[in-house]
């Protein structure tokens, strides 16, 4: 409790007038009664009993609510106890009110705030026992059946280990986005930074890509021409994100449709890149969770389509890991609007043609 309490004489002062003049009442109508009455002795009982009352009564106050609200905070420990000793606490109740229930709240919201933590690790934990629990049984089961040896087809068995193998490689595949995520997190993974162009990149990434968006028919474009852009950023990384993204715009994305590039200079040096397609779009209420681990808008179809889950979660983290934002925007069934900055390279020369 940082917070220095003003001290409050009211209480003391009422208290002490009130008392005085009791005091001073009764022994003016004794001495009244006795027909000796002493004005000047009067007044001077009055002012020792007043001074005597208010310090009386004002330490009292304060040596009661230090101990009672001493307690309080021993017990529930509410406050940071090492700011009460060896200090009384205000006799201002309103004061000491008001900042006891200020710092109520401030442990309601720390309460609601790990109530959200407890039930999001749980949401993780069953989540990532589920991810890993399907590639797991189905390994198992081709290794069990090869195992018993009723399978005498070298065919069939080859068939097996295969896919036992597939299987491995989708459990090797979360682990590594899992402990990249783990990195990110804790500043573990180091990032080099570079000069790059964008532009080149992601071309790059299209021809990674091709086969793989040619399957749906979808074409893979920028909104236009553009010269080299230069940005400063971890080349890998960023490639990982851009791919990731646009990944995922083919796989949610419509037969015949379009994953489309464009790139947007900023006031503050920010090169912003968007990736917009029009697919399938998201729902408005499954926004606010799309970076989370493991998260689904469609739980069936995009473990169809493969992916570990993590693809969106890691994208957010490198973005962050940059000092930069990521956002979406999303109608569903229109499209969807992915985008991220980066910081423009300064003073690199671009050779025209």
């Amino acid at each position: 409790m940082s917070t220095k309490f003003k001290r409050s004489y009211k209480f003391a002062l009422k208290t002490s007038t009130y008392i005085t003049i009791l005091l001073t009442g009764l022994i003016a109508l004794y001495e009244y009664i006795q027909l000796e009455v002493n004005l000047p002795s009067i007044l001077v009982f009055a002012l020792i009993c007043f001074v005597f009352s208010f310090f009386i009564i004002q330490l009292r106050i304060e040596f009661f609510i230090y101990k009672r609200v001493k307690s309080i905070y021993d017990s529930v420990s509410i406050l940071d106890q090492s700011s009460l000793t060896g200090q009384r606490t205000t006799s201002d109740m309103k004061t000491l009110t008001e900042e006891v229930e200020r710092f109520a709240k401030g442990k309601k919201l720390e309460i609601e705030s790990l109530k959200v933590r407890e039930n999001y690790r749980k949401e993780f934990i069953g989540n990532v026992s589920h991810e890993l629990k399907t590639p797991l049984f189905t390994v198992q089961g081709y290794i069990l059946t090869l195992l018993d040896g009723a399978i005498k087809d070298k065919k069939v068995r080859k068939k097996y280990l295969n896919r036992a193998s597939k299987g491995v490689d989708r459990l090797i595949y979360i682990v590594k986005d899992l402990d990249m995520i783990t990195k990110l997190e804790t500043g573990d993974l180091n990032l080099y930074i570079e000069s790059f162009d964008l532009v080149e990149l992601v071309e790059s990434v299209f021809d990674l890509l091709e086969m793989k968006s040619a399957k749906k028919e979808i074409s893979l474009s920028f909104d236009k021409d553009y010269p080299p852009i230069y940005v400063d950023g971890d080349k890998e990384r960023i490639q990982q994100v851009v791919t990731n993204l646009i990944v995922n715009s083919i796989k949610y994305g419509k037969k015949g449709g379009t994953s489309e590039i464009s790139f947007e200079e900023l006031k503050d040096s920010k090169i912003m890149l968007r990736v917009t397609d029009n697919g399938e779009g998201i729902e408005k209420e499954h926004i606010p969770r799309l970076f989370e681990r493991f998260f689904r808008v469609d739980k069936t179809g995009s473990r169809r389509e493969g992916g570990s889950g993590l693809g969106l979660s890691i994208v957010k983290h490198i973005i962050e890991a940059h000092n930069e934002q990521i956002s979406v925007d999303s109608v569903f069934g229109i499209g969807s609007e992915f985008a991220f900055t980066l910081p423009k390279a300064q003073d690199i020369e671009v050779e025209e043609t």
